[in-house]
This record gives structure tokens, C-alpha cells and sequence, in this order.
């Protein structure tokens, strides 16, 4: 058998040694070999034995100039085989802030502290929208990028374009957690006053009924997603469906300014697919805007759009999310109550449900969840009311 290190001479005297081993077939059958050239032949016979035993153990990875964004476009294309459109848009921009900062590097360089300084970079600089450019992107953010860079190597490895998973054991600073815990204290949902306090203010606003259903804890693509016919049943049992939503997908495909789409889809998960018996309160506001509507249809004869949704704006045309998100944070400031996100609303929502006797069974059926454990964790925060009633309970016990 022909040796497969030689040695080679260059003009200036100095030497090296090369090795050509078989390293397996193409696609089409035809062998394949790898070249090597190192400086010493115990170099050389070290490296055979290396590339032998991975190739015998099935663990050898041939070398490639592939980048990060090559395997990011190939994990890309694999997850995203058989999820919703919004999910996909939701892969795509995770990878965003990894593409610009660490893309072009060759796959197999990568190590662990390139993957560090990619994290701390995304935590101090990685914003490119949804806020001011350069500043650094949320705990949340970043953690899920984190997780899906580790999913793509995870990937990479397995189809033998990486040796081992260099992003597998990177974490997220204790000191950026403490300070995303921090942030998320201080965004703390409404209490019973403050939830009061805007819908007193909110009662005579066209969009009282539209506010109604988010503090009832639907989440704002379903409230956009609600129609009248399909979903409201105001004459009869008193129910609203929660079971289609309205959310904006963005699509990098199209040209910059019209990259936000619109999708119509089914609730989530099953769970998510629920019928409530609507409060009084929120069944009154609903009928009066379905009143609002109909002379608003009268008025604008030929240009109403009957769209059938419930949120809609004077000539019938559906509210996006965003516009949703807009026009409460208006009402918000006008009432004089403290901006939180609608998501924070419903927190308040279920909290108040939580920490006044409601079962917890039931909450969670409420939310739409079909995990118990998760509502409870995620959802219901202790009130100063319901920590007061805590202390008149404790009185009882210690008095």
C-alpha cells in the first residue's frame, strides 16, 4: 500500500510533509481525499491517525470554508419545513443581530469566546429595530437568538459540518439577568385601582368596548382577530370565541415599508381556542359599539367596508395590532394611568381573577393556557391588595 505521507522539498531547502488520505465517496460515488501539509512527518503521522480513528468512529468532520450564514441558511430552511408563517418570521429575525455580527466568520474557527462576545455585543449594541439602532437588545432577545444559534449548531453538528457545538454551554451575564430582572419589576401590571381608573376614564371613548376585551385577557391579535358573526354571541348565551387572530408577520422578502404583513390564522394551541361567558360590563360595551357601528355604516353609505370584524375603525376597516397597541397607549395617557403593554393588562386581569378566589383551573382555562404551572408563574402577580387580605388572614392566626 503506497504510503500516504511524502516529503516535499521547497527551492529554499525547507521541508514539509503532506498526507492524502481517503476520507469517503460524493454523492456520485466518487472518492474523496483530503490534503494536509504540516511541517514535521511526526506532525504529519500524528494528524493520519487523528483523521483514521475520527473516520472509524464516524466522527470526522471535514474541513470547509462554510461561514456562519451558510449553516444559518441551511438550519433555516429545516426549521422552518413545517411552522406558521409568523414563527418562521420569528426564526429569521432571532438570527438578525448573529448574521450582522459574527455571519461572514468561518464556521469551523468559531469557539466558545467568539459566541461570548457575540452575546455581550447583542446585549450592548445588537439592536437594529423596534428602538433606537446600536443599543443594546433585551435579556429576552438575546436569550432567544442564544437558543436559536444553539439549535442551528446543533444542526451542523449532525450533518458533520462542525465538530462540537461551540454556543452549547455559552450562558447570559448574571449581571445583564439582575438588570432584566430589574426592568421587569418595574413594568409591573396594573392593580385593581389603576384598571378602574382607565375604563371610568375610557366609558364614553368609542373604544371602550375594544379596551374591554383586552382587560378580559385576550391578547391583542385576538381581540383584532374577533368578528361579530363567527365569534359574539350577544342576544343569546352572552359569549365571546376566542378562536382567530390577526397578527403582523414580518416578511424580509418584500421591499422596505411594506415588510409588515398582516396574517389571519388560528388561535395558537388548542387551549388557546376557548368560549367565555363575557362579564356584564364588557357585554353592555360590546352591544353599544355594535349600535356605534351601525350608524357609522349608515353615515358613510357606499365607502363602509363590512368587514365583519368587532375592532374596527369608522368605515369598517380591521385595526392592526399595532394600531390597537397605538391607540390605547393614547387612551392610557388621557386617563392619567401608567403605559403598560396590553400583555400587561391581561396580567392584571388574570392576577385580580387569581388573588380574589377564582380556581386556578379556571384562570389558567381563561388565559388559554393548557399548562396550569406556567399561568401561575408567568400571569398572576400578588397585588397589595390581595397582600393585605394575606395580613388580615395571618391577624387572625396570630391574634
Amino acid at each position: 500500500m503506497k504510503e500516504p505521507i511524502r516529503k516535499i522539498t521547497h527551492k529554499d531547502g525547507s521541508t514539509r510533509y503532506r498526507l492524502v488520505v481517503d476520507i469517503g465517496v460524493d454523492a456520485k460515488g466518487k472518492r474523496k481525499q483530503l490534503t494536509r501539509t504540516l511541517k514535521t512527518k511526526k506532525e504529519a503521522v500524528d494528524e493520519l491517525s487523528r483523521i483514521r480513528h475520527e473516520l472509524s468512529i464516524g466522527s470526522f468532520v471535514v474541513p470547509t470554508k462554510m461561514t456562519l450564514n451558510d449553516l444559518l441558511d441551511i438550519w433555516l430552511k429545516s426549521a422552518t419545513r413545517d411552522v406558521e408563517e409568523g414563527t418562521a418570521s420569528n426564526y429569521e429575525s432571532a438570527m438578525v443581530p448573529v448574521r450582522a455580527h459574527s455571519g461572514d466568520k468561518e464556521l469551523q474557527s468559531l469557539t466558545e469566546e467568539d459566541i461570548e462576545s457575540l452575546v455581550d455585543w447583542m446585549l450592548t449594541s445588537g439592536r437594529r429595530r423596534g428602538g433606537q439602532p446600536g443599543t443594546g437588545l433585551g435579556v429576552r432577545s438575546v436569550r432567544l437568538s442564544l437558543g436559536r444559534l444553539r439549535a442551528a449548531m446543533n444542526l451542523g453538528v449532525r450533518r458533520g459540518l462542525m465538530v462540537r457545538n461551540v454556543a452549547q454551554h455559552v450562558t447570559i451575564s448574571r449581571d445583564a439577568k439582575n438588570k432584566a430582572a430589574a426592568n421587569k419589576a418595574a413594568n409591573r401590571p396594573w392593580d385593581e385601582s389603576e384598571v378602574k381608573t382607565f375604563l371610568e376614564s375610557i366609558k364614553a371613548h368609542r373604544l371602550h368596548a375594544a379596551m374591554m376585551l383586552a382587560l378580559i385577557a385576550e391578547r391583542p391579535a385576538e381581540v383584532c382577530g374577533t368578528r361579530w358573526a363567527e365569534d359574539v354571541d350577544l342576544d343569546g348565551a352572552g359569549t365571546i370565541a376566542i378562536q382567530n387572530t390577526r397578527t403582523i408577520v414580518y416578511d424580509r422578502r418584500q421591499e422596505k415599508g411594506s415588510r409588515n404583513k398582516v396574517v389571519e390564522k388560528d388561535t395558537k394551541t388548542d387551549a388557546g381556542k376557548r368560549t367565555l361567558p363575557l362579564p356584564a360590563p364588557a357585554h353592555k360595551a360590546l352591544k353599544g359599539f355594535r349600535a356605534i357601528q351601525a350608524k357609522e355604516k349608515l353615515t358613510a353609505g357606499t365607502a363602509y367596508t363590512d368587514s365583519g370584524y368587532v375592532l374596527v375603525d369608522e368605515l369598517g376597516n380591521p385595526f392592526k395590532t399595532d394600531k390597537l397597541r397605538r391607540e390605547a397607549y393614547k387612551l392610557m395617557k388621557a386617563a392619567g394611568v401608567r403605559k403598560v403593554r396590553l400583555y400587561d393588562a391581561r396580567h392584571a386581569t388574570l392576577s385580580w381573577m387569581a388573588n380574589n378566589g377564582v380556581p386556578d383551573t379556571v384562570v389558567s382555562a381563561w388565559a388559554g393556557h393548557s399548562d396550569l404551572s406556567f399561568t401561575k408563574r408567568v400571569y398572576v402577580h400578588p397585588d397589595p391588595q390581595s397582600l393585605k387580605a394575606g395580613s388580615e388572614k395571618l391577624g387572625d392566626l396570630l391574634g
